[in-house]
């Protein structure tokens, strides 16, 4: 069988079956990518291991490992004895086999972060507002990329992937959402972001969806890679998703896959409302100021939200009916084996929502579907921003989605 690599880094490498050739160097690039997502998926893999997964000759794992290693992406573990036949090394990726700055942009906070190979957050800086501009994001984004780019080593630096932008699409659209005054976010009609950093970074620089980039997070560095199609929850100001199936996060065509604030629904009286309108945090910040409170700690403070248990209990109980409506419609349409729901909240409000999100579901009439699992998320409140560092690892190391053993031999 001859092989045939398609498309671009951008797009996820292909690999299919095909009677024309292929350049060596594009089937060393797929399955250097194969054995990185493989080995990123499982925590570590032996060269046993990695070869009954992919079918390569343990020959050709051989070699594409030491490739790897000589890279300084992946590292030796601890060798394993004790089992039949010769003791064997796991290899895990390298830490520091490469970094990548990631930014969220919010409509109460602008966040960067720059994490290892591994997901780890290195380095975290963060500045609220009233509401976003391009100017001062962009000034944020650019102080703080070169303050943390001073304390790394010439090193460190040579193995920078790129910059990762996670934001909400069309931020003009939110003045009223937000609070801003007409026409104070207009500017954002006219930004181009990507374009804006490219001038000023020695790196490539990415763009995509705040929730789709969540979303991404928890599938290479939560605990996404244990379902292979799923619906993604983030609640933010507010709520946003993304969706993966067989194994790969699935964006569409305009790259708004999953745009599950849109979601349509009748509220408790009766009007066409969207999820949006129901299920976001920015409801609970409305009833915090209704009652004469500064509801700004929960976006500026660390334990912002600790401040208002009083009203969260309230606000966890009213959001939940409609993500469980929300579930059941979109469970009814694609069959998702699991929902993973995550916010930028504590992780006690996070657990104590799913526990009222499945009472809820299970409250409905689910004649025709399989209930889907709904799972706490593990990434947690910078998802956004780790999703947009996960972007620049993804194009450079990673596939789209990670073959099963029929694609990858």
């Amino acid at each position: 069988m001859s092989l045939l690599v398609e498309g671009t880094s951008g797009s996820g490498l292909r690999l299919g079956a095909s009677g024309r050739g292929t350049k060596q160097a594009d089937v060393r690039a797929y399955n250097e990518r194969l054995l990185l997502s493989l080995i990123r998926r499982h925590g570590s893999l032996t060269k046993a291991e990695t070869s009954r997964l992919t079918g390569l000759s343990a020959q050709a794992i051989s070699v594409i490992t030491r490739r790897l290693e000589d890279d300084g992406l992946l590292q030796r573990g601890d060798v394993l004895r004790g089992k039949i036949g010769q003791p064997s090394t796991p290899m895990a990726l390298a830490e520091d086999g490469a970094f990548s700055f990631g930014v969220k942009i919010g409509r109460r906070s602008v966040e960067l972060v720059l994490i290892d190979f591994v997901g780890q957050v290195r380095y975290s800086l963060r500045e609220a507002y009233a509401w976003p501009l391009p100017d001062a994001v962009i000034g944020f984004i650019r102080h703080g990329v070169s303050s943390i780019l001073e304390i790394l080593s010439a090193s460190e630096q040579a193995r920078i992937a790129g910059l990762g932008i996670a934001s909400p699409f069309e931020l003009w659209q939110w003045e009223e959402g937000v609070g801003a005054p007409a026409g104070a976010m207009a500017s954002w009609r006219s930004t181009d972001l990507v374009q804006a950093m490219d001038a000023d970074l020695p790196f490539p620089v990415y763009l995509q969806n705040d929730a789709t980039a969540a979303c991404g997070a928890e599938f290479i560095f939560g605990s996404g890679h244990e379902f292979p199609n799923y619906l993604y929850l983030f609640i933010g100001f507010f709520i946003g998703g993304g969706v993966v199936l067989n194994g790969g996060v699935f964006t569409g065509p305009s790259g708004n896959a999953g745009a599950i604030g849109s979601f349509p629904l009748s509220d408790v009286d009766g009007n066409a409302v969207q999820l949006i309108d129901v299920a976001s945090a920015a409801i609970l910040e409305a009833r915090i100021r209704a009652a004469g409170l500064d509801p700004s700690p929960m976006w500026n403070e660390a334990d912002g939200w600790t401040r208002f248990a009083d009203f969260i209990d309230g606000w966890i109980d009213d959001i939940a009916p409609y993500l469980a409506k929300a579930i059941l419609g979109s469970c009814s349409v694609i069959d998702f084996s699991a929902i993973i729901l995550d916010g930028g909240f504590p992780d006690d409000v996070r657990s104590r929502l799913v526990v009222a999100t499945r009472k809820a579901l299970g409250n409905l009439n689910l004649s025709g579907i399989i209930a889907p699992h709904i799972v706490e998320g593990t990434v947690g409140h910078q998802a956004r921003a780790i999703g947009g560092a996960c972007l620049p690892l993804f194009d450079k190391f990673m596939l789209a989605s990670t073959p099963t053993l029929n694609e990858a031999i």
